[in-house]
Order: C-alpha cells, then structure tokens, then sequence
C-alpha cells in the first residue's frame, strides 16, 4: 500500500501536493525579518542562569535516585545483595526486578507513531540481563551522594550465558532489515558487470567505529505523581512521544501523563527515552515521593545507546570520461535484535551520482549489547565516509580533478526511484567554495607541500541530508488587539535557536516585528506530535504556523465585515503586514489587526490547525547538499595530525537566520572532526563492555583543536518547502571525515580508511 500510495503521489500534478505552489514568504522574505541575524531569544536565560534545565527543577520533598549496572554481556542474576545499600545512611528505596513495579512492554521508536522507547526488553521485569551495563537496582536516598555511595554497595551473582559480542563471527548471521519502513536495498542493472567491464575502478572497504552521545548537559529527568497523573520535567527531544510511550507502560491514558522540556543541553538523537525515565517513575510511585535522576556520564555509556560500527564497500566503476558505470555501497552495521535503528549507510549514495548500474545494500549483525540509537546524520555521517573517500581515490587513479569527477556525475533525476529534485545547486556550492578556499592551489601529487615537518595537504568531499517533514505538527496562535501573537507548538530547543527563528518566521507570516512575536514550546499541553530529529523541525513547525494562519486569515475576514476594506476578499488573495492583513499587490488594501478586532468587540482570537501530510517527499527527491574543503597538516615525525582551515559550502535553500544556521553549520562540522580524527567507542568483545567510559578515555575535541571554520550557502529557496527552507542541523557532519582524510592523503600519500585518523596510522 505504501508502495502504491508513493508511486500515485509521484504522478500527481504539482499543485495538489504541499508545496506545489511556493509559500508566499519565499517571495516576501527579502524585505523582512527573515535571514536577519537575530540573536537567540533564549540566550540571556541561559547566560543568566535562569533557563531551568530538566534537573534544576526544585520539588518539595525531593528524592535523589541511582542505578547500578550489570558487568556481564548475557545471562541471569543468581543473587542480588542489597542489605548494604538499604542499611546506608538516607536511603529509602531499593528498587530491583523482586519489586519493581508491573510494566507493560515499551513501545520502540519507529513501531508507532508515538513510540519512543530506545528498545523494547523488559525494564526490571525478571532477571535476565540483556547487555553489559543494563540496570539491575535503581537506589532512592535523600541526595544525589548518598543515593550513589549505596549503589556502589550492591552486589550481584550471575550466571553467564553464551553471548554475540564479536562483530566478525556476528556477520556470518547477518540479515536484512528496513529503515523508516523502507528496505536498504537497491538494485539497478547489474553493477558487479558494470564494475569488472569499467575501464577504471576502485574497490575498497571503510570501517567506522562505534560512537558514544555526549551532550553536555547529561540524561536527567524530575518526576512527581499527582495520584495517578505523572508529572515530567525531561532532557528530551520529543515530549509527546515520551507522553504517550510512558502511558502505554504505565497503562495510563496519554493525557494523564505531562511531559516538559524546556530547554534541553545538546540532543543530536540521544535525548530520548530510555531506561532511567521509566525506572525513576516506577521509583516515584512506589515511594510516594517526587524523584530526581541524573545519569552519570558513565551511565549514559552504559544506558543511552549511540551510533553502530560499520564496515561497508564502495566499488566506483568509470569510463574514460568519468562517468561512472558502476556505483557499488554494501556492508554490515552492528545492531540488535530489541530496536529498530540500522545504521542506514547507503543512503547518500542513493541521491548523490548518476551511474548506469547500482547496487546499495546494508545487513545487520545483531549483538548482545545496548540498543544503538540515531546520532546526527546516522546513515549520511559514516556513509559519506566511505563513498566520498572512494570518489577520491577513483579521481587520484584516473588524474582527474575530485571536484570535476564529482561534477561529471551530477544527477538530473533521482538516480533511484526518477523523481524530480526539488531544487538542486550543488554545483554552485561546489565551485563557490572551491574558489573561496583556494582550490586551485592545491598540488594534486600527494607529499609535495612541507612546511618544516609539517606535510600540508588539502582535501574535498560532498555532504548531503534529506529534507525531512514528519506528519503530526500542529501550531496554536493567539492574536490580541495590540497586535502581539502568541505562537502554541510542542517543539523543543536544543540550542539550534527554534524558538528564535519561528519568531522571525511568524512575524513575517502576520506582517509584525519580532517583539511582537512569543513562541511557547517543550511541553506537552501545547498542540502537535513534533520531534526535534532529522532536520524537520523547522520545516515541520513552519508549515504548521502557515496553516494556523490560513485559519486566522480566514476568521478575521469573517470578523472585518462588510464595511472593512478587505470586504469580499478571498483568504488566498490575502497577506500579513504592517500589522494587520492587506491585498495582495494593492498597498491600498489594508487594515490592521487591532481595528478589525475592536470592530468585532475582541481582545483577542485563537485558532490551531495542522497542516497537510508531508505529501512533498514523496513527489519530489528533496535534499540539502554540500561541499567540504579541508587543509591538514601531518607531522612528519610523529604522525599527528591537525586540521587548519576548513570551508562547508551549502546548498540547503533558504537561510532564516544567518547567525543561528552558522552556529549549526558549525557545530556539525566540529562534530565531524571529533567523528574523523578522536571518537572511537572501544568495545571489549570479551565482555561486550564499553571500556572508555568518560570523557578522559573517549576523546571530543576541544577548543584547541577546532580550527578556523568558513561557511558560506548559495541561499537559493527551494520552492516546494515552507520558507523555501530545508534542514541544516545534520549536514555539517557530512563529509567532513572524507575531506580530512582527503586532505590527509594528499599531505602524506597515506589513505586511511578505518576512522578515527591516529598518528598510529600515519607513523
């Protein structure tokens, strides 16, 4: 049915999908408050200190909880020794699978379209042991300290049983899976032919390791039950998710449970429900008490899942001129069997080139370990590794330019299923940056550039993510006579500055200032099913504050009456500006919202409305491109290697907000450089045990290592999005690790091809 519905929405004209006729703000942004750089709203709470996080909410009577882990990757817990942990000073509760309370089973993410859970095991259910950090005791005391001495004093007796934790002897069992209900597989011609038949080719396999989330503010959560409502104050990226999820467990209707998030330090795909929400709310209705927990920032290794190891293919065939013949992306992702998140690899190749034969492929080695998660970018951050490495090392074999290889191959359609690009400029960010960065300076023979001991190279690589807009979204608006609007939406900032540019969006939508404007969010009181993931968000929110004023619109007009000068005015020849609603292209044409609220005898009108299924990508092929420019230096005698300039240039459409895109733009690409040359989750296939645990043993960069970073964007709207937008928060990390080893490669003639680049494999 899907299938079906996909291929009658792709034959659609144009101007029954969303977005088939442009949103009037493309054309009007120019002179407004969008793509002004205007600073985040919520940065003075934040520096202040007056932005509540979600464990600096103060409840009376508060309690403090801890966990305890298992050490072992599978088996049963023979005995459990708490006595110790009871009998220390401020304990309440020690709760464990002998009294815990009855919950029902969590639904995982992506098996509804509410499901949040990170997998679907029993939480403290019984005494089996899944992975090895599972929680098996959940301690209650009067604070933080004393909650977690007496965690430390519980002892466990397992008995071991045999258990999946090599990733080598996994993949002999390795099966295939789908990915947001589509399968990760995609074969065009036979590419394997293609491939023996080119003239060039290149074959060669890419690992990346696992990664570990690290936000800065850690996984908290501050419960209370009123009788049988539960209260929740979350560092979340979905509230009505976690809502409706926590329901379901707990076997309660969706509207007795209140989710909040306010403010949330850092998500990228982690902050989502998982085993310490669930556990401190069992806690809570046991004790009777309000309850606090707060991870540590080895509890969020042993709790909170991140992104998969891969070993993945990539096989490029080409002829004389370049064009490729063959496009070959396979390989394995760790994963298990209690989630339904596939490190989804392929998914750059399957937009990115043209090629006469394709053959995509991902299969799933499932392990005895935690359920792995989304992590910014998951499929496109490892995937462009692989692919845009590759590209590299076939443009090096044939002794054309990388970037004019890439060129050669641009796609005029969906190179898979043949739909028309909504917009497509990656060929002007291409040259854009290429002649920004100084490009054509780089010596393309590897090793010819030294400065001291210092090897000096420069390297390339594209970077895509698809645009994204999730069903659900719903928005709220409250317009009073002194013309101030209210914005109602159950969106969440994580520090991208959401409620900052829906304030420049809303005011350009009613034809107000900024001031005017107040966005309320992070809370599962307001309307819509909104997730902060994918680089939706703005998109979603966008469309969802249109309709809301389309039905504005449509209600003033009945309230202007007769006598206004809108009179016998259709809704779709209407605007917002200058501080009421006017005719559009007849500046005469007006009146403002506060006269025609006071003809009405109103202070104020509210309306709420959803918009129309994301309809959109389905019609079109829809994705945010880019090109990274990097410049390294390797030392000659240690093999350290350093970043020292680097340039993302981006096709993503419009820009909203110069400032807050920069900062995301930014903060992608740093997160590249932590995923290319210092992340590495070292898993102990003995034990199955994440050995690294902190942030002294898993390197991120810091500010020394961060080097001057350039962004620039063709800021070209996309005619079929809201705003002409489409997503900038996971693109940045996309191919920044194939540009630094590009670069790394050019500097020293070594290709590395196992992330992350240590001076042990360029010695």
């Amino acid at each position: 049915m899907q299938a079906i519905m996909k291929k009658g929405v792709g034959l659609a004209p144009d101007r029954w999908i969303p977005g088939g006729v442009p949103d009037p703000l493309i054309a009007r942004a120019k002179n407004g408050s969008i793509g002004t750089a205007l600073s985040r709203i919520d940065g003075p709470l934040k520096v202040q200190g007056h932005a509540r996080f979600a464990a600096e909410f103060d409840i009376e009577n508060m309690t403090y909880a801890a966990l305890a882990y298992s050490t072992i990757p599978k088996g049963r817990i023979a005995a459990l020794d708490v006595a110790a942990a009871e009998a220390s000073p401020g304990v309440l509760l020690v709760m464990t699978h002998h009294n815990c309370p009855r919950l029902k089973p969590t639904p995982v993410f992506l098996s509804d379209d509410k499901a949040a859970g990170g997998s679907d095991l029993p939480v403290m259910q019984d005494e089996c042991i899944y992975w090895n950090g599972q929680p098996i005791a959940l301690v209650l005391a009067e604070t933080h300290e004393q909650a977690q001495h007496a965690a430390s004093l519980i002892r466990a007796t397992y008995v071991e049983e045999p258990a999946e934790t090599c990733f080598a002897q996994a993949k002999k069992h390795a099966r295939h899976v789908e990915f947001q209900g589509e399968p990760l597989q995609v074969a065009i011609g036979d590419a394997e032919e293609a491939l023996a038949a080119a003239p060039f080719a290149v074959d060669s396999l890419y690992e990346t390791p696992r990664h570990n989330h690290n936000a800065i503010e850690l996984h908290a959560a501050t419960l209370v039950w009123d009788g049988d409502d539960l209260r929740l104050h979350d560092a979340i990226q979905f509230v009505a998710h976690t809502a409706w999820t926590l329901a379901q467990i707990f076997g309660l209707d969706e509207s007795q449970v209140h989710v909040s998030s306010p403010y949330v330090g850092g998500g990228f795909g982690g902050k989502t429900l998982w085993w310490h929400q669930i556990l401190a709310a069992a806690a809570a209705r046991l004790a009777k008490r309000p309850v606090r927990v707060m991870l540590s920032r080895e509890g969020v290794y042993r709790l909170v899942g991140g992104r998969a190891n891969t070993e993945q293919r990539v096989a490029l065939g080409a002829d004389t001129d370049g064009k490729f013949k063959a496009l070959i992306h396979t390989g394995y992702a760790a994963m298990t069997t209690h989630n339904a998140m596939p490190e989804p690899f392929i998914l750059p190749a399957m937009s990115m080139y043209g090629a006469e034969a394709i053959k995509l492929d991902v299969q799933v080695a499932d392990l005895d370990m935690l359920a792995n998660t989304f992590m910014r970018a998951p499929g496109e951050s490892v995937g462009t590794f692989a692919l845009e490495s590759a590209i590299d090392e076939l443009a090096e074999r044939m002794g054309i330019d990388p970037i004019e290889l890439r060129l050669r191959n641009e796609p005029e359609k969906d190179p898979v299923n043949g739909l028309p690009f909504s917009a497509r400029h990656s060929a002007q960010a291409w040259r854009d940056g290429a002649e920004r960065f100084g490009w054509a300076d780089r010596n393309a023979r590897p090793g010819m550039r030294r400065e001291g001991e210092w090897l000096v190279g420069m390297g390339a690589a594209g970077a895509t993510y698809p645009y994204y807009r999730m069903p659900g979204s719903a928005a709220r608006l409250t317009l009073r006579r002194d013309g101030h609007v209210t914005v109602d939406v159950a969106a969440h900032e994580m520090g991208m500055g959401t409620a900052t540019v829906h304030t420049q969006v809303t005011a350009d939508r009613l034809g107000l200032f900024s001031e005017q404007v107040t966005v309320n969010y992070g809370d599962t009181s307001l309307p819509g099913t909104i997730l902060a993931g994918g680089s939706q968000q703005t998109a979603a929110v966008g469309a969802a504050v249109r309709a809301a004023f389309d039905a504005m619109v449509a209600e003033l007009l009945k309230l202007a009456g007769n006598t206004s000068p809108l009179a016998g005015l259709k809704p779709s020849e209407i605007e917002g500006r200058d501080g009421g609603l006017g005719k559009i292209g007849d500046p005469a044409a007006h009146e403002s919202y506060a006269a025609i609220l006071a003809r009405a005898q109103r202070e104020e009108l509210q309306v709420e409305a959803k918009p129309a299924m994301p309809l959109e990508i389905m019609h079109w092929s829809m994705h945010s491109h880019g090109a990274m420019f990097c410049e390294v230096r390797v030392n000659a005698i240690s093999g350290e290697p350093r970043v020292r300039r680097f340039l993302g240039s981006f096709d993503c459409g419009r820009i909203l907000n110069p400032k807050t895109a920069a900062s995301q733009f930014r903060g992608g690409m740093i997160m590249g450089l932590g995923l290319a040359l210092t992340e590495e989750a070292q898993f102990d296939e003995r034990k199955g045990r994440i050995m690294n645990a902190s942030l002294s043993d898993y390197h991120l960069p810091v500010h020394m290592d961060v080097p001057k970073i350039e962004v620039m964007w063709t800021d070209i709207p996309d005619p079929h999005t809201p705003m002409g937008a489409r997503g900038i928060g996971e693109i940045g990390i996309t191919g920044t690790a194939a540009a630094i080893a590009n670069a790394v490669y050019n500097a020293t003639g070594k290709r590395v091809r196992s992330l992350p680049i240590t001076l042990d494999k360029l010695i």
